[in-house]
């Protein structure tokens, strides 16, 4: 409900609300899935009214009893519903320039740095009450504050749009499949792997980024599940059992659009099945909230209004690359612009761009799409990854020829694309006339809000980030404690930390010289880049994620 709920608490005390004594005597009965704010409002000890009114106070912004406000209902089109439902957040007040949003947590930073950006317009907010925003919420868009924790629809979208209805009285396979789904849906799963074992069915969810056993069902199960979600993709053979298969399941969970992607692959005690999980919700996150700060984000979005080049955004699999090209064009897409993708394979749709998925088996590879898309008069494009010299080739003919062109590389960090481009048969004088920036990411996850507690660095870990007494006197350095909102884990969602090289006159010229990526990596550093560590310490010391988190990541960016 309340992002740091330690600070929370000690404004409580500063206004005498509470007692130093009576916070530590009710700390003493929590259990640990128990949240101090929460027991003080249910306890009578404050109201949410008076802990609205403090962080008002301490934030700067006016309280507002938002029930008695007259709201036309023309204001709440300045938002999105999912966007009020993912902030909670709801805007009061549309003045034509500013909007005006209230927010029960105007002490959580994120929210107030990603919102504008999300919506597109100048904000002003407002404190008011959790439970005075919730039911708004559900007055004015019709959701629940958090449709994940209350799950009430459940549809399979087949061809032709109509929709399936997983019912109550449904055959038991089709409710272990259905339920299957929700359940990772609310656990905010991104994959969910169903794995034949050799004397039982295994079924895992991936949290966070961390694989996490949910389930063990009998063998004997194995063929009907691997059916039912054949049959729910609509294009998969129940009968093909030799050969891997791809397809894809569009739901309605709790009023959200998702949809599934699905792998089926032949192990030897059976089909494995993977579906990732494609939440349509996260196409509206901003910059901020993928986890750029304010500086990082004010060079991104620069570089997106360029008229030409390349932007590279490269790292692993599963850094969330993909996600950071979709915010990209999700920002940079307007009515004036022709926006053209071409993927392998097309995992948004995204309203009011033309998007193409490779079809190798054809001969639509990625450069034979890119080539077709020259012809229709893009004025951005984005490749979903440059793989060989073709692909490469046309991509930079393309920057150099007027065009914004976005893509991915597999890289460990941002120098290392030059010699990655090189090494595929590009030509540096090519990769320094047409390479605009290099951004790097890796994906770490954030400690839970509900629970995180104040802690401290081990001197390993200090040394290992290279961080100094000083520093950590004038920080905010919290660790992982665990409750029911993380499932003990200490650690909820994820976010990104960056690494971004800027390709200026200087270091076209050190890329002339044909640098080694060592040397290119230090002089990179020398005009001011920062490094994807380096990044990773400011979320360390803000109290965002854990040293541990970042160390994990960064094992190769140790220099």
């Amino acid at each position: 409900m309340y992002s740091n709920q330690d600070y929370l608490t000690e404004l409580l005390v500063e206004r005498g609300l509470v007692t130093p004594e009576g916070l530590e005597e009710i700390r003493g009965t929590l259990g640990p899935n128990d949240s101090i704010i929460n027991r003080l409002i249910l306890d009578a000890v404050i109201t949410e009214e008076q802990i609205g009114q403090v962080i008002a106070a301490n934030s700067g912004n006016d309280y507002v009893e938002i029930e008695n406000l007259p709201i036309l209902p023309e204001v709440f089109n300045a938002m999105e519903a999912e966007v009020a439902q993912r902030f909670h957040a709801v805007p009061i007040g549309d003045d034509g320039t500013y909007v005006t949003v209230a927010v029960a947590d105007a002490l959580d930073f994120e929210t107030l740095d990603s919102l504008p950006h999300v919506i597109g317009r100048e904000v002003i907010f407002a404190v008011s009450t959790p439970t005075a925003i919730a039911r708004l919420l559900k007055a004015s868009y019709g959701v629940e504050d958090d449709a994940a924790d209350s799950v009430d629809e459940f549809k399979v979208i087949g061809e032709g749009g109509e929709e399936e209805v997983a019912e109550s009285g449904d055959a038991p396979i089709i409710k272990m499949v259905t339920n299957m789904l929700l359940d990772a849906f609310k656990m905010r799963a991104s994959d969910i792997h169903i794995e034949p074992l050799e004397t039982s069915l295994r079924v895992r969810f991936r949290i966070d980024g961390k694989l996490v056993e949910v389930d063990n069902h009998p063998k004997r199960l194995i063929p009907a599940i691997v059916a039912r979600v054949k049959v729910m993709s609509g294009s998969m053979s129940i009968a093909e059992k030799r050969m891997p298969q791809d397809g894809r399941i569009q739901m309605r969970i709790g009023g959200k659009e998702v949809d599934l992607r699905v792998s089926t692959v032949p192990s030897n005690h059976g089909e494995s099945i993977v579906m990732r999980i494609l939440d349509k919700s996260s196409l509206l996150l901003g910059l901020g909230q993928l986890g750029f700060y304010s500086d990082d984000q004010e060079t991104f979005e620069r570089l997106m209004e360029l008229p030409d080049g390349i932007i590279l955004v490269t790292g692993p699999t599963g850094s969330g690359k993909t996600t950071t090209l979709y915010a990209c064009l999700n920002h940079i897409n307007k009515p004036d612009r022709k926006i053209i993708t071409v993927e392998d394979p097309v995992e948004y749709q995204l309203a009011g761009i033309n998007q193409v998925m490779v079809k190798a088996d054809i001969g639509m590879t990625f450069a034979a799409a890119l080539r077709a898309m020259l012809r229709q008069a893009p004025n951005i494009i984005m490749v979903g990854e440059i793989r060989d010299q073709e692909t490469a080739n046309i991509a930079i003919n393309a920057a150099l020829t007027g065009h914004l062109v976005f893509s991915t590389l597999h890289t460990n960090d941002a120098p290392s694309a030059v010699a990655r481009l090189a090494d595929i048969g590009v030509q540096r004088f090519l990769i320094a006339s047409a390479v605009r920036a290099i951004v790097a990411q890796r994906l770490v996850r954030t400690l839970c809000k509900e629970c995180k507690q104040a802690g401290g660095l081990s001197e390993n870990e200090m040394r290992m980030l290279n961080i100094d007494d000083a520093q950590l006197a004038e920080s905010t350095i919290m660790g992982p404690n665990g409750c029911e909102s993380c499932r003990n884990s200490g650690y909820r969602g994820r976010l990104g930390i960056y690494e971004i090289f800027n390709v200026d006159d200087e270091v076209r010229h050190l890329i002339n010289e044909n640098l080694s990526t060592p040397q290119l990596r230090r002089r990179a550093r020398e005009l001011g880049m920062r490094t994807l560590r380096e990044d990773g310490i400011r979320k360390v010391l803000a109290g965002t994620t854990s040293a541990s988190e970042v160390i994990s990541v960064t094992m190769s960016d140790s220099d």
